[in-house]
C-alpha cells in the first residue's frame, strides 16, 4: 500500500470552521474551495440553513465535503482535540494577540498540523468572529486586502485560505519544533478554568471586576504555545498553592 503523499498529509490535519453562517450558499462555496485545494474537514457552527439546496448547488461536485461535514452546537465543540486555532479577522482589537498576514498563518498551521489537529475558523458573514470566538483561537489571520474596501464574501475567504494553506503545504518552510506534544484546546481551556478559579480564591482577581486579566493571561499562553507537560506543570503548581498551609506548632 502506497502511503501517503507528504502533501496530503498535513492538509488532512486541518479543519476548516465556519461559525454561525446565514447563508447556505456560503457553505458550499466553502466546499468547493476546500474541495479545489484538496482539504476535506469542514465544520458548521450553529449555521442557520443547513442542509440546503442552495448549498448542495453551490458545492458543484464538492458534494462528498458537506456529505461528512460537521455541526456543532458551540465553537469549543467544533475545535475539539485541535493544538493549534487561527481565526479569520479583518480587523485589530483591543488586548487581541499579535496577529499574522495570511501567507504567514498559514505556514504555521501547516508547520503544526505535522503534530496534530489544527483549525482555521471564520465567523459570520455579517459580524465575523466575536471577541468571545477570538479568545479561544491562538493566531488571528488577517488577509492584506485593500484597507478602503477590505470586505471579503465568506466564500473567497475560504478559497484564498485554502490556496495559502495547499501552498504552504507544498513549500514547507521551517520544520516542526521539537517532539514533544503540544496542549490540545481542551487542555488550556482547563488551565484558564484553574488558573481563575485560584486568581479569584487568593483574592488577586476580583470576579466582579476582572479587568481583562485573563485576556492577558490568554495572550500570555497563546504567545508561548504550550505543551503538554507544561500544562501539566503549571496546573499542578497552581494545586499545590490551593492546598492550605499547616502551620508548625513553635
Amino acid at each position: 500500500m502506497n502511503s501517503p503523499s507528504p502533501l496530503i498529509r498535513p492538509l488532512a490535519r486541518i479543519r476548516i470552521v465556519l461559525s454561525h453562517t446565514s447563508h447556505p450558499g456560503n457553505i458550499g462555496a466553502a466546499a468547493r474551495a476546500m474541495k479545489t485545494m484538496g482539504l476535506s474537514r469542514l465544520a458548521l457552527v450553529n449555521p442557520k440553513y443547513f442542509p440546503d439546496a442552495e448549498a448542495d448547488a453551490r458545492a458543484s461536485g464538492a458534494a462528498d465535503v458537506l456529505e461528512q461535514a460537521v455541526v456543532c452546537q458551540s465553537l469549543a465543540e467544533a475545535l475539539r482535540d485541535t493544538v493549534m486555532v487561527a481565526g479569520m479577522t479583518a480587523r485589530r482589537r483591543d488586548l487581541a494577540l499579535p496577529f499574522s498576514w495570511a501567507r504567514q498563518g498559514a505556514a504555521q498551521l501547516v508547520g503544526v498540523a505535522a503534530q496534530g489537529e489544527v483549525a482555521l475558523v471564520f465567523g459570520n458573514e455579517s459580524s465575523g468572529l466575536s471577541n468571545e470566538e477570538l479568545s479561544l483561537c491562538h493566531l488571528p489571520i488577517m488577509i492584506p486586502a485593500n484597507p478602503d474596501y477590505s470586505s471579503l464574501n465568506l466564500g473567497a475567504a475560504v478559497q484564498l485560505m485554502c490556496y495559502e494553506l495547499r501552498l504552504a503545504a507544498e513549500l514547507p518552510g521551517e520544520a516542526p519544533r521539537g517532539e514533544l506534544a503540544l496542549a490540545t484546546m481542551e487542555e488550556i481551556e482547563g488551565l484558564h478554568a484553574h488558573l481563575e478559579k485560584s486568581a479569584i480564591a487568593s483574592g488577586f482577581l476580583n470576579p466582579a471586576q476582572p479587568n481583562r486579566l485573563m485576556l492577558r493571561f490568554r495572550r500570555l499562553f497563546a504567545r508561548a504555545g504550550l505543551e503538554r507537560e507544561e500544562v501539566s506543570i503549571l496546573r499542578g503548581l497552581l494545586t499545590t498553592f490551593e492546598k492550605p498551609k499547616i502551620r508548625k506548632k513553635s
